[in-house]
């Protein structure tokens, strides 16, 4: 949605793309049916086609006890998490179907597969991302489009910092995982170019926890930072 975020990413990959290769940004929001369609639109040019879509936008507005939820809160984390990813798959299906397939990631968390106290708005949404990958992965798959998700568990990147600079809550999550580490956006990046890529052409309906283990145990416990 911040187009400056969005040129400094483009600066920072370009060197990296290789020859006959190109990179481009488009501001949009997910939550606006008609900026996410005109976004896939503007990836499929100049082939008309789309090969690998990312859902990878999402946040949080939501954290605290089911008594005392803030019910506008719930609808804009459901409607960033769940409805976003929805509307994204919707769009770029036309375009992976011109393209004789493709492959969907969507970006889910271990919050949506085990429960984490007071992040239960937030799991729930990331719930239906996994449940909406699923069953498009088994409608789509004779378009030969897979869809698969990643639950990631604390990555030690510039939304978690607040947790993962230290405290009460870092050491449940580290308490909590058999690898003992917080993750590197490198860990997931990995399993989502995997996933997307030529080497998992078998693998679609898969909800992969990329988390130290931490999907072994109990979920982190968000009320340690009501104390």
């Amino acid at each position: 949605r911040t187009d400056d975020k969005l040129a400094a990413a483009v600066d920072s990959i370009g060197p990296l793309v290789g020859d006959g290769g190109s990179i481009r940004h488009i501001v949009a929001d997910v939550t606006v049916e008609e900026q996410i369609a005109a976004a896939v639109e503007f990836a499929s040019l100049p082939t008309g086609g789309l090969g690998i879509l990312f859902a990878n936008a999402g946040g949080s507005f939501h954290m605290g006890a089911i008594p005392d939820a803030d019910v506008d809160a719930l609808r804009a984390t459901v409607d960033v998490n769940l409805i976003g990813t929805m509307l994204t798959i919707k769009a770029a299906v036309p375009a992976m179907r011109s393209n004789g397939g493709g492959s969907i990631v969507g970006m889910s968390s271990g919050a949506g597969a085990f429960p984490h106290r007071y992040l239960w708005a937030y799991g729930a949404s990331k719930a239906g991302i996994d449940m909406l990958c699923r069953s498009a992965a088994e409608e789509l798959g004779g378009d030969g489009i897979r869809v698969n998700s990643v639950q990631p568990g604390i990555v030690d990147d510039e939304l978690m910092s607040f947790i993962t600079a230290g405290g009460p809550l870092l050491d449940n999550y580290l308490d909590g995982m058999p690898l003992g580490r917080v993750g590197t956006v490198e860990d997931i990046a990995e399993a989502v170019r995997f996933l997307a890529g030529p080497e998992s052409s078998w693998i679609t309906g898969v909800n992969l926890a990329i988390d130290g283990g931490h999907h072994l145990r109990a979920g982190a416990d968000y009320g340690l930072l009501f104390e």
